[in-house]
Order: C-alpha cells, then sequence, then structure tokens
C-alpha cells in the first residue's frame, strides 16, 4: 500500500529534501539528517496521507464530497487534495486553530467549520455531519490509506540514506509514525524507528507502554499538530508491532529547538515539527555516534506563537534583560543610567520612564528598560555594574 501510494501521487507531490546538518551533529553526538517535510506542499507531510486517500474514492464516494477534522494541516492537505480531484471538502476546525492555518485551509478550497476546544471534540462534530451528509470521512491517522500515504516518507529516507541508523519521528494520533515504522522495518528491521511526543498530550506515549489504547481526560501543548487526546487503534497496532521506542519532550524543549532550528539551520518549524529534535537536544535518546534522521514534519506555525517563542527564547538564553530601578527625578539622572549601561555593551531596545507612580517616593522616577545583552554572563556583569553604582535593581 505504501509504494502504491507513492504511485498515486508521483509527480503531484515531491519527495522532500534530506539535509545533514553539521551543527546539530554536533550539538547531540550523532550523524544527524533532517528529513524536510517542512517544505511539503501544504506545509507538512499531512498532504501525503489525504491525497492517497482522496485519489482512492470511488465515483459515488467522490460525488458525496469529504469531511475531515483537523487542528490545521490534515485540514490543508485534504483541502488541496479535494480541490485537485474536484470534489467538495468540508473540514472542522478547533476554535483555538491558528487563524493562519484556518485561512490556509480556505484558501486550499475546503468548506471551514470552527467547532470544540481541540481536534477530538472537532473530529466528533465531523462525525455528526458525515451522518447527516453521507460524506467520505478522511481520518487524520487512523486510516491505513492515510497511513501508507504518510508511509511514503519512509521509503524516500531509506532511498536517500540506505545506511540510515534510526529514524525519529513526532506523534500525534500515530498516522506518520505508523506509516514510517511499516516501510522502513519491512525493508531494513535493523533501523531503530522512535517516536516523540508531547507531555502535554501524551496518548500514544502512554498506550505505547500500557499496551493498550488510552484515552487523556484532556490535551494541552505548544505543538498543536500533535495535540491529540486519543490515539488511532488501527496506527497503535502497528506502533505496537514496529516501533522501537515512545519518549516524551515538554513545551519548553520544543520551544528550544523551534528557536535554534530558526537560528541555527534557519529552517521554520511548528511545535510538531521540533518535537523529534527537542528530544535529541535534551538527552531522551540514546543515539550516540548513529546516522540519525529526524523528520522535521511540519512548517505551519503562527507567526504569533514564533513571535513568543522567540522573546521567551531570547531572555532565557539571556540575549534580552528586561529590568526595573529608581532614579532621581532631576535632570541628568537617567542619562547617567543610560551612559552606564552604554559603557556596559549594553543596547537599549525600549526604556518607559514613570515619575508619578504612586508606589514611588516624591522626587524619584521608576524606569523599566528592556535591554539587548549578550549572553547570561553578559547579564550578571551588567547587573554587578549597576548594584557597584548604588542602583537597586530589580529583574522584571
Amino acid at each position: 500500500m505504501i509504494k502504491q501510494a507513492r504511485e498515486h501521487f508521483r509527480g503531484v507531490i515531491h519527495p522532500t529534501p534530506l539535509d545533514r546538518s553539521a551543527t546539530f551533529s554536533l550539538l547531540t553526538g550523532t550523524d544527524l539528517y533532517f528529513k524536510l517535510e517542512n517544505l511539503q506542499k501544504t506545509g507538512s507531510f499531512k498532504i501525503r496521507g489525504a491525497y492517497n486517500k482522496i485519489m482512492s474514492l470511488g465515483e459515488e464516494e467522490r460525488r458525496r464530497g469529504v469531511i475531515a477534522a483537523s487542528a490545521g494541516n490534515h485540514a490543508q492537505g485534504v483541502a488541496y487534495a479535494a480541490s485537485r480531484a474536484g470534489i467538495k471538502s468540508v473540514v472542522v476546525m478547533p476554535e483555538g486553530a491558528p487563524i493562519s492555518k484556518v485561512m490556509a485551509t480556505r484558501g486550499y478550497g475546503a468548506e471551514v467549520i470552527l467547532f470544540g476546544s481541540g481536534y477530538d471534540e472537532a473530529y466528533e462534530r465531523a462525525r455528526e455531519i458525515r451522518e447527516q451528509t453521507g460524506a467520505t470521512l478522511v481520518h487524520a491517522f487512523d486510516d491505513p490509506l492515510v497511513a501508507a500515504g504518510q508511509g511514503t516518507v519512509g521509503l524516500e529516507l531509506l532511498d536517500e540514506l540506505p545506511d540510515l541508523d534510526a529514524v525519529v519521528v513526532p506523534v500525534g494520533g500515530g498516522g506518520l509514525l505508523a506509516g514510517i515504522a511499516v516501510a522502513v522495518k519491512s525493508v531494513h528491521p535493523r533501523v531503530r524507528v522512535i517516536g516523540v511526543q508531547s507531555a502535554g498530550a501524551p496518548a500514544v506515549y502512554l498506550s505505547y507502554k500500557g499496551g493498550q489504547r488510552q484515552e487523556l481526560a484532556a490535551a494541552a501543548t505548544i505543538a498543536d499538530g500533535i495535540s491529540v487526546r486519543r490515539p488511532g487503534e488501527f496506527v497503535l497496532e502497528m506502533i505496537h508491532r514496529y516501533v522501537d521506542d515512545v519518549v516524551l519532550v515538554d513545551d519548553e524543549e520544543i520551544a528550544r529547538a523551534i528557536l535554534m532550528l530558526l537560528e541555527r539551520s534557519k529552517i521554520v518549524v511548528e511545535g510538531a515539527g521540533a518535537a523529534g529534535l527537542a528530544a535529541l537536544l535534551h538527552g531522551r535518546l540514546s543515539l550516540t555516534g548513529l546516522k540519525v534522521a529526524v523528520v522535521l514534519s511540519g512548517g505551519n506555525i503562527d507567526v504569533n506563537i514564533l513571535s513568543m517563542i522567540i522573546e521567551r527564547g531570547l531572555v532565557k538564553s539571556g540575549r534580552r534583560l528586561r529590568l526595573r530601578t529608581v532614579v532621581t527625578d532631576q535632570p541628568g539622572s537617567l542619562q547617567r543610567l543610560l551612559a552606564l549601561l552604554a559603557a556596559a555593551g549594553v543596547n537599549v531596545i525600549s526604556v518607559h520612564h514613570d515619575r508619578i507612580k504612586p508606589q514611588v517616593p516624591l522626587k524619584q522616577a521608576e524606569v523599566e528598560l528592556f535591554l539587548e545583552t549578550r549572553d547570561p554572563a553578559h547579564v550578571e556583569a551588567v547587573l554587578s555594574t549597576l548594584g557597584r553604582e548604588g542602583y537597586t535593581v530589580e529583574r522584571v
């Protein structure tokens, strides 16, 4: 089925690049390659499974159209494939889905219905619409044709890197992990296949470790593409049979991986796409010295989320500093403070000077500064300098 899927979309869905990263090889102690599914059409691997499923429909099924539920990437894949096939598509997306993914899905031609607080509620609504309309449900992951489409990523990996030792795959509902695992293990059983899931939505992890499918009461993670409360039944069977391990990473680790990919490799990925690298960077996997492929599953990150990740990351890495202090309310006081910062090699991003704040004594003014620094050592040097000069400083 995986080989047939590749023939189905040959000439439409292109093989994505496999890029060796010298930087991240050094940081992780592996020979590391990125499978750049963030460069796939619609911005993620999801187009593979959606296209394979839709192109497999009969004439009567095409006439009735398709219905799907998705947090964003599957939605775009379904919309693109349905438009290309000339059939109607309706996609139910959570009410909190990133606006960029909603707009992109509509742009590809789908009718978008916003419903529920997460994927699972959107899926239940999609099932109701299927019963009312007779449309064919294109499941985001728990469908053999969808999983087979995703498995073509595994075939491409083996074509490009036949001496691969391990592949690290992000997992939400399990379609991508199952598909890649079947493809890779069927050709080269020695290759390790490892899934990485967000600790805020660990449904597959718990099901894999516990030996049976488990459902979460709630799921909350920055990686909206893998925020699923209940894994697929069919794909979970494949995961139990073919996958070597499943590990967890938290949102802070995912955010750091997003920022590092952006800064070090100029690669933009969403939360789900960064999960595999996060696991390697934070020691969740023992793959030292091996040739490893990490699937960067998608790049459809909301710009507001990306902005927050960048700002938080810069603060945590000591390259941004926000502080508050008090100066005498007289000419030259602020100038003296800024001169000290300039001499310390600090760039001032913004200054807020408040002389009427009730908590500040008369004849004094509160100054809040947002500063650009080099690293944590530079931050400490700046704080020490201000302390020696008599300023009482509060980090904000």
